[in-house]
C-alpha cells in the first residue's frame, strides 16, 4: 500500500511504496550479471554477501588462495556503490590499525582522532586468522554495535557497514583460530569452491584477453544498486510474514544441533534467530513475502555451519559439520 504523505509546499506525495522494494529487488537481482563480469561461477556467494547486507549481518569467507575472495567483494562494492577497505591481517597488526587513533597536532597543541579502514561500508579482512585475538577482538565492538570506541568516545560507523572476513583452510600454521563467540558474531560462513574445469577455462580466457582484476571500471563493472535500495529491501524483508509453524521449525532444528552425538556445541539461540533472519531476506529476494521451509533449508548451511563444534572423534571419522547440518534437516519434521 502506498503511504500518502504531504510536503512542506503542501503537494501530496506517496513514500514507502511496494514499487520501491520491487524497484530495489529488481536492482539486486542484476548484481549477478553485474560481478559476474569479473568473477566467474560464484553466485551462491554473492547471493549469500546480498543476504548479509539486507540482515545487517557480517560475512566469513573461507577458501583456499586464488579463488577470488578478494576479487569478489571488491565487485560486489563496486556493483553497490559502496566504500570499501581493505586490510591484510598480520601478526604484528594492532587494534589502532583497524579503529583509529589519537593524534596529537603540533600545530593547535591538541589530539584529533584520525579513522582507522574500518570506518568503511564494505570492510575485506583479508585472512583473518592471522592475527592475534586482541586484534582480531578490536572488530567484535564494530560488528556487534556498529561503532567503536577510542579513548572513552563512542564513533558511530558509517551505514550500511559489512565485514567480509577470509580465512585459508589448508594453512594454519602461524594462525590463530577465530573463537567460538566471535565466529558467532558472522551471520554466515560462505565456502567458496574451486571453479568447476569450464568455469576455469572462462577466466583463463578472459585473461588471455586482456582482463585486469586490480582495474574493476575496464571490466565494465558499474554501480547497479545503492544505500537508497539497500534501505528500501531492508525495511521489505521486514515485512515478510513468518508463521508460527516456520519459526517452530527454525526453533526444531537448532535444538537438534544441540542433541547430536557428533556436536559438542550446538546452535545458540543468536543462531536460531540469524537463521530466521536470513530465510526471510531469501524469502523476499525470491519473490514472496512468507517464508516457506525451503528458504529456511537453503540458509541452513552457510547459517550454522560456524556455530556448531564437532567431536574430535567425529571429525577423525570425517564428520563434518555441513553432513551433521544436513542430516538434521533430513530428520525434522517439515512443516505443512
Amino acid at each position: 500500500m502506498m503511504a500518502p504523505t504531504t510536503d512542506n509546499a503542501g503537494n501530496t506525495g506517496t513514500t514507502g511504496t511496494t514499487g520501491d522494494a520491487d524497484t530495489a529487488r529488481a536492482s539486486l537481482e542484476t548484481l549477478r550479471a553485474e560481478i559476474a563480469k569479473a568473477v566467474v561461477g560464484q553466485d551462491p556467494a554473492v547471493t549469500g554477501l546480498v543476504v548479509a547486507l539486507l540482515c545487517r549481518g557480517h560475512v566469513l569467507l573461507e577458501g583456499v588462495p586464488g579463488v577470488a575472495k578478494t576479487l569478489l567483494v571488491r565487485a560486489l562494492a563496486s556493483a553497490l556503490e559502496l566504500d570499501t577497505k581493505r586490510v591484510q591481517f598480520t601478526p604484528d597488526l594492532m587494534p589502532s590499525d583497524i579503529t583509529g587513533s589519537l593524534v596529537y597536532d603540533a600545530r593547535t597543541a591538541e589530539f584529533s582522532f584520525q579513522p582507522g579502514p574500518v570506518f568503511t561500508n564494505l570492510l575485506l579482512a583479508d585472512e583473518i586468522n592471522r592475527t592475534p585475538p586482541k586484534t582480531q577482538s578490536s572488530l567484535l565492538e564494530a560488528m556487534e554495535e556498529r561503532q567503536v570506541t577510542v579513548d572513552g568516545t563512542p564513533r558511530p560507523l558509517p551505514e550500511p557497514f559489512l565485514v567480509a572476513a577470509t580465512q585459508n583452510p589448508v594453512e594454519y600454521e602461524g594462525t590463530y583460530p577465530l573463537p567460538e563467540a566471535q565466529l558467532d558474531r558472522f551471520l554466515l560462513k560462505l565456502t567458496i569452491p574451486l571453479p568447476s574445469r569450464q568455469d576455469e577455462i572462462n577466466v583463463l580466457t578472459r585473461h588471455a584477453e586482456g582482463f585486469n582484476p586490480r582495474d574493476l571500471r575496464a571490466a565494465g563493472i558499474r554501480p547497479v544498486a545503492g544505500p537508497a535500495d539497500l534501505e528500501a529491501a531492508r525495511a521489505a524483508v521486514a515485512k515478510t510474514a513468518v508463521s508460527p509453524e516456520i519459526t517452530g521449525y527454525v526453533v526444531d532444528i537448532c535444538r537438534a544441533t544441540r542433541e547430536s552425538p557428533s556436536l559438542t556445541l550446538g546452535v545458540s539461540p543468536r543462531g536460531a534467530t540469524a537463521l530466521l533472519a536470513t530465510a526471510r531476506a531469501w524469502a523476499w529476494l525470491t519473490g514472496r513475502d512468507y517464508v516457506i521451509p525451503d528458504d529456511v533449508k537453503a540458509l541452513a548451511l552457510p547459517t550454522l555451519r560456524h556455530r556448531v563444534q564437532l567431536r574430535p572423534e567425529a571429525e577423525m571419522e570425517g564428520v563434518t559439520a555441513d553432513s551433521v547440518i544436513n542430516a538434521i534437516l533430513s530428520h525434522v519434521p517439515v512443516p505443512r
